[in-house]
């Protein structure tokens, strides 16, 4: 009796033991490789490869080797960037001593930027019900394309949105540093923007 008690707990401590053993340092260090392989093979493919890289690296063990995955992170990041940019430009919005048409651009940059987030907030929600709806990582049929079709649409309407700013301080009479820190930040974000739509249209195979 003792001896069948003793073989028992030791075949319990076994047990313990495996369960609690930590993954296997190569294995961990493979995959992370390897997502990292995938990230910066996929953000080849964009406009600004470098940004891409950098800005996604940090997600490789959410993304590992999913194209929605990826996707999914580089829209997350552009609307964070569009955040952002959306609480400068209304800062400078409150500015004193502003001219006529500086007050113009910014109103319609207000107004442009916080269409871009609505845009992004909606892909990123579009997204995730199309793992949902559309079985995950399958990427065809009607009901796919329908979804990818409206992720598409608005990511390309807020990189527009993005543009439309920068446009609205160009020419001489909007100089200054005013000009150029907004200049700067949609520039910034125009660029994650279009990394993201960029990723979005190699996920859905465009």
């Amino acid at each position: 009796m003792t001896k069948l008690l003793l073989t028992s707990l030791l075949l319990l401590c076994a047990t313990i033991s495996t369960a609690a053993a930590p993954a296997n340092p190569r294995s961990s260090a493979a995959a992370a490789a390897a997502a990292a392989s995938f990230i910066k093979s996929s953000c080849s493919a964009t406009t600004y490869p470098a940004l891409c890289v950098q800005s996604l690296l940090s997600y490789a063990p959410t993304i590992q080797r999913s194209p929605k995955q990826l996707a999914q992170a580089a829209l997350a990041v552009s609307l964070s960037r569009a955040q952002s940019t959306r609480s400068y430009v209304r800062a400078l919005a409150r500015f004193e001593g502003l001219r006529p048409r500086e007050k113009a651009a910014i109103r319609d940059c207000v107004g442009e930027i916080g269409d871009t987030v609505d845009r992004l907030g909606k892909s990123i929600r579009e997204m995730k019900a199309m793992g949902m709806k559309a079985m995950g990582e399958k990427r065809s049929g009607p009901r796919f394309e329908w979804h990818f079709g409206n992720v598409a649409t608005w990511v390309s309407a807020a990189l527009t949105d993005v543009n439309t700013c920068v446009d609205g301080f160009a020419g001489k009479a909007l100089n200054g540093r005013m000009k150029s820190g907004i200049e700067a930040r949609f520039t910034n974000a125009a660029q994650f923007i279009s990394n993201a739509l960029a990723l979005v249209n190699k996920y859905g195979g465009h």
